[in-house]
C-alpha cells in the first residue's frame, strides 16, 4: 500500500499544480500563480528523475512532457494577459511567438537526436575486437541524445523563470530574455548535433559495418564459440562457461542476440559479437566457426541452428534433476553434453527423443576450483550455506524450498551458536510468485537481526582494521581489470571503441586478483558474522570452498556441490513422501533431507561436526561419479575432447557439402550434349 501511494504522490501533485495554476491564472493571483508552477515544473523534474515508468505511462495518455510543458507556459502567458487586462496583444504577441520558436527548435532537436543514434547504432555491436576502422566517437551527452523530457524541461528553465518575473515585476522584459535563452540552449544543441551528422563525424554506414565483420571473421578464423540469448537477469547461464570457453583448443567466440547483453558477460578476454538481426547472423555461415556450445534454450536460438556450417552442442547451464535438464528442445541440437552417466540417464528417462548416441558425458569444467572435503570444521563455528533454488516457471510447490521452508531452515540454523550462516538466494528470486521475493526479504531481515545480537554479545571480536583496507584496495584491483569506466551517457559505439583488444596477459592477472579479493573478502568480517551474499561477488563456487554444509533444493547447486564430497543437504517441499522423494530426485540419494519444518537441523549439524557419524560420506562418493563421471581424464580434457570431435564433424559435413556441390555441376561434355541436343529439338 505504501509503495503504490508513493508513485501517485508526484503524479496527484503535478495534475494538483495544473489545476492551482489555472485558477491563479484567470483569477488573476500571482502568488498562486508563481506557486503552482514552481511546483508543478519541480514535480516534473522529479517525475523524470525517480520516477520515469510513470512519465512514460503518462505518455501514453498523451500528456507527453511536452504538452504539460505547453500547457504550463500557456497558462502562464493568459495569466499574464489577465493581469494586464489592456494592450496586451502587442505586449505579448512576441512572447507568443518567441515560445512557438522555442518548442519548434526543440522538435528538430529531437528529430537531429533519433537519425544520430540511428547512425550510431550498427549492425554488430563487439567487445575484446579492435573497432577502431568504424570511425566510432564519444557519444553527444545523454540530455540531448536521450532525455527528450528532461532536455525540454531544463531548456525551458529559464522561459518559465522569465514569465513568472514578468507575472510578479509586470516586466515583459524578462519574459523576453528567459524566453530566448531557453531558444539559444536549443539553437546550440541544434547545432551540436548537426556536427554530428556531418560526413566525417559519423560512424560507418552499416553495410560498411558488416563488411568490417566479415574481414574479421576471416581474419581472426573462430573455430569454436558460445552462442546466448536471454533476459537481463540470465547472464550468470552464460558467465559460468565463460573459462571453460577460453581453455577450449582452438579460437574462441562469444555471440550474442541482445545488445544489453555485451554488457552483462562477466570480464573475459574471449572476443564477443552481437548480432541482433538474424540476417546479419546468417553471415556466420561463411566463416570458419566450426560449433557452438549453447548453455540455454531460446527463442532466438532457433535461428542460429539454420546455419549448415556450424554443429551445436546443449551444455545447459547447470544439471539437475528437474524436467528443464531434460528438455524436448534437445533435439534440435547435434550433441547434448551432460557431466555423466546421471545425465545421460535422466534424457533416457525422460524420453523426450534424444539419440543416446548424441548425448556425451564431459563432466563440469567449471568445478576444478572447489576444494575437497577435508573433514569436521576447524574452527568454533560450523559455516553452513543455504542456496535455495527459485520457484520455476510451472509452479510446482517443490521447486524451491524458500516458499514453505526457507524461513524455518534459517531460523533453526540461526538458534545455533555455533553456526554461521551464508545466505546465497538464486537471482531469479521471486521473479515469478511474489511469495518467494517476500519470504527473501523476511530471511534477510531476521539475518540482519541476528548480527545485531552476535554484535552485541561479541564485542571485541572482528577482523583486523586492516581488513577493510585490503578488501577495498582489492577490489579497486580487480575492478581496474575486469570493468571499463564510461561515461554516463555512452552509448554501444563509445563501449565498441573503448573495450578493444585486452592486454597479453590479463587473463591470468583477473584470476589471480580474484582469488586475491574472494581471500580478503572472507577475512574482512568476524568468524561469527552471517552473510547475504548476493551480487556478482563472491561466487557460489567460492561459498563452496567455505561451507562445511549445503543446505539447498533440487537442482544443479547439489550436482556442483558433490566435486567436493561435503555433506549436504535438500529440502522436501514437494509433498513427496522421503522415500519416493529419493527415489524421484538421484541427486538426494546421498544426502539428508528436511521436512518443511526443518527438525532435522540439529541432527545434521551433528553428523557434520562428528564425522563418525555421517552416514552418507561413502554414497556421496557414489553419487559424485554418478552425477560428474570420472576424475580421469580431467572434466577440462573430456570437454575439450568433445569440442575437438564435434569441430571434426563439422569439417567432415562441410567436404561432404563441397563435394556434393562440385557433383551437381554440370561437365564440359554434359554441357556440350545439353546443349546439341537442344539444338535438335529447336
Amino acid at each position: 500500500m505504501r509503495t503504490a501511494a508513493a508513485r501517485l504522490l508526484l503524479p496527484t501533485v503535478l495534475a494538483l499544480s495544473f489545476a492551482v495554476q489555472a485558477v491563479g491564472a484567470l483569477l488573476p493571483s500571482v502568488p498562486l500563480l508563481m506557486a503552482a508552477t514552481v511546483v508543478g515544473l519541480a514535480t516534473d523534474i522529479a517525475l523524470h528523475r525517480w520516477q520515469r515508468n510513470t512519465a512514460t505511462a503518462l505518455g501514453k495518455l498523451h500528456a507527453t512532457v511536452f504538452v504539460r510543458q505547453a500547457v504550463r507556459d500557456l497558462l502562464l502567458v493568459t495569466g499574464l494577459i489577465r493581469i494586464e487586462e489592456q494592450d496586451y496583444e502587442t505586449k505579448y504577441l512576441g512572447l507568443l511567438c518567441g515560445l512557438l520558436l522555442f518548442y519548434a527548435l526543440h522538435s528538430a532537436c529531437q528529430a537531429l537526436a533519433i537519425l544520430v543514434r540511428r547512425t550510431r547504432t550498427l549492425p554488430v555491436v563487439s567487445r575484446n575486437i579492435d573497432a577502431s576502422p568504424l570511425r566510432l566517437s564519444p557519444a553527444p551527452p545523454a540530455l540531448l541524445m536521450h532525455r527528450s523530457g528532461q532536455r525540454l524541461l531544463t531548456f525551458g528553465l529559464p522561459s518559465t523563470a522569465g514569465l513568472l518575473a514578468t507575472a510578479a515585476t509586470g516586466s515583459a522584459r524578462w519574459a523576453a530574455a528567459g524566453i530566448a535563452l531557453s531558444a539559444a540552449l536549443a539553437v546550440v544543441a541544434v547545432g551540436m548535433l548537426l556536427l554530428r551528422l556531418l560526413p566525417g563525424r559519423r560512424p560507418v554506414t552499416s553495410k560498411e559495418a558488416l563488411e568490417w565483420f566479415e574481414a574479421w571473421l576471416a581474419e581472426y578464423q573462430p573455430t569454436v564459440g558460445m552462442y546466448f540469448s536471454g533476459g537481463a537477469s540470465s547472464a550468470y547461464q552464460a558467465n559460468m562457461w565463460l573459462e571453460p570457453l577460453a581453455r577450449l583448443e582452438g579460437r574462441p567466440l562469444i555471440v550474442l542476440r541482445e545488445r544489453f547483453m555485451v554488457r552483462k558477460i562477466a570480464s573475459t578476454d574471449i572476443p564477443i559479437v552481437c548480432l541482433p538481426k538474424v540476417t546479419d547472423l546468417m553471415r556466420l555461415e561463411h566463416s570458419t566457426l566450426k560449433m557452438l556450445i549453447h548453455p540455454s534454450n531460446s527463442g532466438k536460438t532457433s535461428q542460429v541452428l539454420r546455419i549448415p556450417t556450424i554443429k551445436h552442442a546443449f551444455v545447459n547451464h547447470g544439471e539437475s534433476d528437474k524436467l528443464s535438464s531434460c528438455n524436448p528442445y534437445a533435439k534440435a541440437y547435434d550433441e547434448v553434453w551432460v557431466a555423466g552417466p546421471a545425465g545421460r540417464q535422466r534424457y533416457a528417462l525422460a524420453d523426450v527423443g534424444i539419440d543416446d548416441r548424441d548425448v556425451v558425458e564431459i563432466g563440469r569444467p567449471q568445478l576444478d576450483a572447489i576444494e575437497p572435503y577435508a573433514g569436521a570444521p576447524a574452527g568454533p563455528y560450523t559455516t553452513v550455506l543455504y542456496a535455495p533454488t527459485w520457484e520455476g516457471w510451472d509452479g510446482n510447490p517443490g521447486n524451491t524450498s524458500i516458499i514453505e521452508a526457507g524461513e524455518n531452515i534459517v531460523r533453526s540454523l540461526l538458534a545455533d551458536p555455533g553456526v554461521r550462516l551464508l545466505y546465497k538466494p538464486h537471482p531469479l528470486t521471486g521473479s515469478v510468485d511474489p511469495r518467494a521475493g517476500a519470504a527473501d526479504a523476511r530471511i534477510q531481515e531476521m539475518i540482519r537481526a541476528a548480527n545485531s545480537l552476535r554484535a552485541a554479545e561479541h564485542p571485541d571480536e572482528g577482523p583486523a582494521p586492516s581488513a577493510a583496507a585490503e578488501l577495498a584496495h582489492r577490489t579497486a584491483e580487480l575492478d581496474r581489470l575486469t570493468t571499463s569506466s564510461f561515461r554516463a551517457s555512452a552509448d554501444d559505439a563509445e563501449r565498441m571503441l573503448l573495450q578493444t583488444v585486452p592486454e597479453p596477459g590479463r587473463a591470468a592477472a583477473v584470476a589471480a586478483a580474484t582469488a586475491a579479493w574472494e581471500a580478503a573478502y572472507w577475512a574482512s568480517f568476524p568468524g561469527w558474522e552471517h552473510r547475504i551474499v548476493v551480487g556478482a561477488g563472491p561466487t557460489v563456487y567460492a561459498c563452496f570452498n567455505v561451507a562445511d554444509l549445503l543446505v539447498s533444493d533440487v537442482s544443479s547447486v547439489i550436482s556442483d556441490y558433490l566435486a567436493s564430497e561435503k555433506p549436504y543437504a535438500v529440502a522436501n517441499t514437494s509433498g513427496l513422501l522421503e522415500q519416493d522423494f529419493r527415489d524421484t530426485f538421484p541427486t538426494v540419494r546421498a544426502g539428508a533431507v528436511l521436512a518443511s519444518d526443518a527438525s532435522g537441523i540439529p541432527a545434521l549439524l551433528e553428523s557434520v561436526r562428528h564425522p563418525e557419524k555421517d552416514a552418507y560420506a561413502e554414497a556421496r562418493s557414489e553419487l559424485k561419479l554418478h552425477l560428474l563421471g570420472p576424475s580421469d581424464p580431467p572434466s577440462v580434457v573430456r570437454f575439450n575432447e568433445a569440442a575437438r570431435a564435434l569441430c571434426a564433424a563439422a569439417d567432415g559435413h562441410r567436404t561432404g557439402m563441397a563435394v556434393r556441390a562440385l557433383s551437381a555441376v554440370p561437365t564440359q561434355r554434359d554441357t556440350g550434349s545439353t546443349l546439341d541436343n537442344e539444338r535438335v529439338r529447336g
